[in-house]
């Protein structure tokens, strides 16, 4: 008679833990304590390795763990997920002997966690999950799925002149106080994705919930993972904050689904690396930025997009320096994604909401997500912006003689339905060909056109 094998789902688990704790225990000293970190000698892990302090009587709570961020002929850098307050000369370290990583599962919908996988909604425990490493491979570039798919984000002024396709990354630049994180919250919920993965990097601690409750919603909310790094975490906090999310996305994707990834922001992950990179020794470039932000970023950026199986529609912000929008950072992720929607001040203030400017923003696959009849509708409405805007002076001061340019006679007879058109309501959701038949009324309704 054959016997019959049972399977504990828990049992690879407790070997795991078992076969860890068997293993010899091989501990360093910190040798010195400065600025962010530590420097620990007479232990020789590979950077990225994850470290803890072995005989950490700080707090009640599990140990202060730390990631090897650089290494020398005297020993290695660190640089902890907490505080290294209390943390003195002499302290024992020991290498953790497994590579980050994080959870990942269906169960992870609706709910709300950190950097290092730990719930922050006060739910249950995440038991039905498995952790799996935060490091990614992009998907290979000749088996990578062409971008032909539109995706409805339900933003007008979004769908029409700068169509989104499934799987493609685009990054929305802006100053602060635009409406970044209220437009990220109004995709979230108008998008057409099957989940939605939300990295809120380096957020003050007070729009987090007003995000999750206000932005996103309970409809949002529901599809969705967010994950949080405040602003007052660790620089290594935030950093894994946007590896763990990416991976998270990578794995939804994998089991054929079409993902929302989207990350407020990407500045704050670059300088999170630069904290990261000058505590290592590494030398300051353009702005402060070491050379490793910008090694680092098209690896991140390059797991997103689609796969053979399933999809991810990347959706960066980008916070930029002093309304500077060729500033290192903004420059270098612009040349990487697939698009940009470049946000207005000078809107925002006007009330213009969402503050798209329109005739700076471009999306780089919008021949191929729309007809020839959309594309050509979204043509006709960029011309009438541009020439109102270039007799713009002429127009407020009343030297502008009616008649001299059919074009701009037709462009002020419809400004005031453009602005209806592009402005939209938090709450207000339009599907992408409702939007474009709309567009199609609105410019029917003056006759005319171009000479």
């Amino acid at each position: 008679m054959t016997p019959t094998l049972v399977r504990d789902p828990g049992l690879s688990a407790r070997l795991h833990t078992s076969l860890e704790a068997a293993q010899p225990r091989v501990t360093g000293t910190i040798s010195r304590v400065v600025g962010l970190g530590f420097d620990v000698e007479g232990l020789d892990v590979p950077i990225g390795a994850g470290v803890e302090i072995v005989d950490d009587t700080r707090t009640d709570g599990p140990p202060l763990t730390a990631e090897v961020v650089g290494c020398t002929l005297d020993g290695i850098t660190c640089l902890p997920y907490g505080d290294v307050a209390g943390l003195s000369v002499g302290t024992r370290v020991s290498s953790i002997g497994r590579p980050p990583s994080i959870p990942v599962g269906t169960e992870l919908l609706g709910r709300v966690i950190d950097a290092l996988g730990h719930p922050l909604d006060d739910g249950p425990a995440l038991s039905g999950t498995r952790w799996v490493g935060l490091d990614g491979t992009p998907p290979h570039p000749l088996r990578r799925a062409r971008v032909d798919e539109r995706l409805s984000l339900g933003v007008r002024a979004w769908d029409t002149l700068m169509p989104m396709g499934k799987g493609q990354r685009v990054g929305v630049f802006a100053g602060s106080g635009v409406g970044k994180s209220t437009l990220m919250g109004m995709v979230a919920r108008g998008a057409t994705a099957d989940v939605n993965v939300v990295a809120l990097i380096g957020e003050r601690g007070r729009e987090v919930r007003e995000f999750i409750e206000g932005e996103l919603g309970a409809e949002g909310m529901a599809r969705s993972v967010v994950i949080v790094a405040t602003s007052d975490a660790p620089a290594l906090v935030r950093l894994r904050a946007a590896t763990a999310a990416t991976r998270i996305a990578e794995w939804f994707r994998d089991q054929g689904n079409d993902v929302m990834l989207m990350m407020d922001s990407i500045t704050r992950y670059c300088m999170a690396q630069r904290e990261i990179g000058l505590a290592a020794g590494e030398p300051p470039t353009s702005r402060g930025y070491p050379p490793s932000v910008f090694s680092m970023l098209p690896k991140l950026l390059e797991r997103a997009g689609t796969a053979a199986r399933g999809s991810i529609t990347g959706l960066y912000t980008v916070l930029v320096d002093g309304d500077d929008h060729n500033e290192p950072i903004a420059d270098a992720v612009r040349s990487i994604l697939d698009g940009h929607v470049v946000l207005s001040r000078d809107l925002a203030h006007a009330g213009h909401y969402p503050a798209i400017n329109a005739l700076a923003s471009v999306s780089r696959v919008a021949n191929a997500v729309t007809t020839p009849g959309e594309r050509e509708l979204a043509t006709e409405l960029r011309r009438l912006m541009a020439a109102h805007a270039e007799a713009r002076d002429l127009i407020e001061i009343g030297a502008y003689i009616p008649g001299s340019n059919p074009l701009v006679d037709r462009a002020v007879a419809l400004r005031g339905s453009i602005d209806g058109f592009l402005r939209q309501q938090i709450d207000d959701r339009q599907h992408a060909s409702e939007a474009f038949a709309r567009l199609e009324a609105l410019l029917a309704s003056v006759p005319g056109g171009a000479q």
